[in-house]
C-alpha cells in the first residue's frame, strides 16, 4: 500500500473526529495536527520535482503538563498507521557531554517501523507459518516411518522410496486432531533452538554507547555461525516457537527493511518533549551551553539530514516533528532563532478544569470510568460509578491541582486508584457483588486525605 492511499481517506474534518473519540478538549491544536498529517497525502500527489521540495510543518504544541499534547500525537501516529516514537529533549546532551546523542532517536524511530512491518508480514504468512510449524511439531511427537529402501532392493532413485503406511497417516491425523483439541497440552518435546546468549561486550566512547555496542553485536552475530541449544518445553510452548521460525523463513527481510525505511522517511513521527529544557534563556556558561548545544545538534536533523543506521542511511528531510513543553519559565523565541523557524506552527493547549474532567472521566472510548468498571466486571463486580461521584472526583482533582503542582488530567489516575484501592483489592471475595460508589463514598475515602495538604502531596 503506497502512502496516498494510506492517508486517501483521512481527511482533516475526520482526523479530528477521530481524536475527539479519545482526547477532550484542545480543537486547536487538533485542527494543526490534522492539517499537518494531510499535507503528507497532498506532497505524495506532488510531480517528483516539487515533491522533494514540500518540508513538513513541523509543530510546537505549548501547555501546562497533563493536557493532552502527547496523546494528541500518538494517537495520530496510531491512526495513520506511521512509526512514533516520544523522546525527551532534555535527555539528550551534545557531543562531549555525558548522555545519548541525536541522531539515536532516528535509529531507535527505524527499529521500531521494522518491527511494525515485521509484525503486519507475520499476519501475511500466519496460516502457513501455522501448517509448517504443525507439522514440525508432528515430526517430533511421532517420527515418520524410515525410508530407506527395501531389503534386497537396489535403487538411487528417491522416487522407489515408499510412501509412509497408511497406519502411520491415521495415526498422524488422530495426533494431530489431539494437539489442535489441547489434549497434548502437557506433554514435553525437545527443541534445538538458536543459543541467544552472548559473550559481554565492552564500548568506551563518550557517546551514543548503547547505539554502538548493539551494531557491534549484529556484526558479530552475523560473522559467527548460529548456535544451537537443546531445550525440553511443552507442546504449547513448542508450538509457539516453531510458527515464529517458520515465519521468519517465510518473511522477506530485505523487502521488510525497505518498506520500513520508506515509512520513516515518508511518515515517520518524532514527538520531542520537554523542548523548553533546552530553551537557553542567558548567554553564559554551563548549562546554558549544554542546552544550545543540544539544539545546534538537533537543527541538522530536523532541517533534513542523512543518518547512518544499521537497516541503512535514512533521510530526515521529511519526517515529521511535533516538539511540545510547558514553556513556564522560557518561551518559543528562546530557542536558537534558526531551530525557531523549521517550527512554523505554534499551538498553545488549554489547562484543563472541572467540567473538562467530567468529560474525560466519562466521554473517550477509554475514559477511565469504562476501564474502571470493565477491570472490576473480570471479577464479577458490577461497579456503578454514578454522575454525583463523577462530579465530586472531578472538583478533588481541581482542588489538588490547584494547592499542589497542577498535573492535569494525572491527577484523575491517583485519585481513582486511592479511591477505588479497597474495592480492587477485597474483588474477588465481595460477597455483594454490586458496588455502588457515591459522592457521599468519595468524600468518606478522599475527604480526609484532601483535608490533609502534607498528606495529599505524597498521595495524590
Amino acid at each position: 500500500m503506497t502512502d496516498v492511499e494510506e492517508y486517501e481517506n483521512l481527511i482533516p474534518r475526520r482526523i479530528v473526529e477521530e481524536l475527539d473519540k479519545y482526547i477532550v478538549g484542545q480543537k486547536e491544536a487538533k485542527r494543526m495536527v490534522a492539517i499537518a498529517l494531510r499535507n503528507r497525502w497532498r506532497r505524495q500527489r506532488l510531480p517528483d520535482d516539487l515533491k522533494d521540495e514540500v518540508l513538513p510543518k513541523n509543530i510546537i504544541m505549548m501547555g501546562p503538563t497533563g493536557v493532552g499534547k502527547t496523546e494528541i500525537s500518538r494517537r495520530l501516529a496510531k491512526l495513520s498507521g506511521a512509526p512514533f516514537i516520544k523522546v525527551e529533549a532534555s535527555k539528550f546532551t551534545e557531543v562531549g557531554y555525558v548522555g545519548r546523542d541525536v541522531e539515536s532517536m532516528v535509529r531507535d524511530l527505524a527499529e521500531l517501523s521494522v518491527n511494525m512491518v515485521k509484525a503486519q508480514h507475520n499476519t501475511s504468512v500466519k496460516e502457513k507459518a501455522a501448517r509448517h510449524a504443525e507439522d514440525r511439531l508432528l515430526d517430533l511427537l511421532l517420527p515418520p516411518p524410515s525410508r530407506g529402501v527395501p531389503t534386497g532392493v537396489y535403487s538411487d532413485s528417491k522416487e522407489s522410496e515408499p510412501a509412509p503406511s497408511d497406519s502411520y497417516s491415521k495415526s498422524r491425523e488422530k495426533l494431530r486432531q489431539q494437539l489442535r483439541e489441547g489434549k497434548l497440552d502437557k506433554r514435553s518435546v525437545e527443541l534445538d533452538l538458536p543459543d541467544k546468549s552472548t559473550p559481554p561486550i565492552g564500548v568506551i566512547s563518550n557517546v551514543g554507547m548503547e547505539d554502538l555496542e548493539m551494531n557491534l553485536r549484529d556484526m558479530l552475530g552475523n560473522m559467527m555461525p548460529g548456535k544451537k541449544k537443546r531445550r525440553r518445553v511443552k507442546v504449547p510452548e513448542a508450538l509457539n516457537l516453531l510458527n515464529q521460525e517458520e515465519a521468519a523463513k517465510l518473511i522477506d527481510m530485505d523487502e521488510v527493511v525497505s518498506d520500513a525505511v520508506r515509512r520513516v522517511e515518508n511518515s515517520g513521527i518524532i514527538f520531542l518533549d520537554e523542548i523548553d529544557k533546552i530553551a537557553s534563556r542567558e548567554k553564559g556558561q554551563g548549562p546554558d551551553i549544554s542546552r544550545e548545544g543540544v539544539q545546534r545538534d538537533l537543527l541538522p536533523i530536523v532541517e533534513g539530514s542523512t543518518i547512518n543506521t544499521k537497516y541503512g542511511m535514512i533521510k530526515t528531510d521529511h519526517i515529521l516533528f511535533i516538539a511540545a513543553g510547558a514553556f513556564h519559565t522560557a518561551k518559543p523565541s528562546d530557542l536558537i532563532p534558526e531551530l525557531q523557524g523549521r517550527f512554523p506552527i505554534r499551538v498553545e493547549l488549554n489547562s484543563l478544569g472541572k467540567d473538562e474532567f467530567v468529560r474525560i472521566l466519562t466521554e473517550p472510548k477509554n475514559s477511565l470510568k469504562k476501564q474502571y468498571v470493565g477491570l472490576l466486571a473480570t471479577e464479577g463486580v458490577e461497579l456503578d460509578l454514578t454522575d454525583d461521584a463523577i462530579e465530586a472526583i472531578a472538583e478533588t482533582a481541581v482542588q489538588v491541582n490547584e494547592r499542589d503542582e497542577n498535573i492535569g488530567a494525572r491527577r484523575l489516575f491517583t485519585i481513582l486508584e486511592r479511591l477505588l484501592d479497597e474495592l480492587s483489592f477485597a474483588a474477588p471475595e465481595l460477597e455483594d457483588k454490586k458496588v455502588v460508589v457515591d459522592a457521599k463514598y468519595v468524600a468518606e475515602r478522599m475527604g480526609p486525605v484532601v483535608k490533609d495538604g502534607d498528606l495529599s502531596r505524597y498521595i495524590l
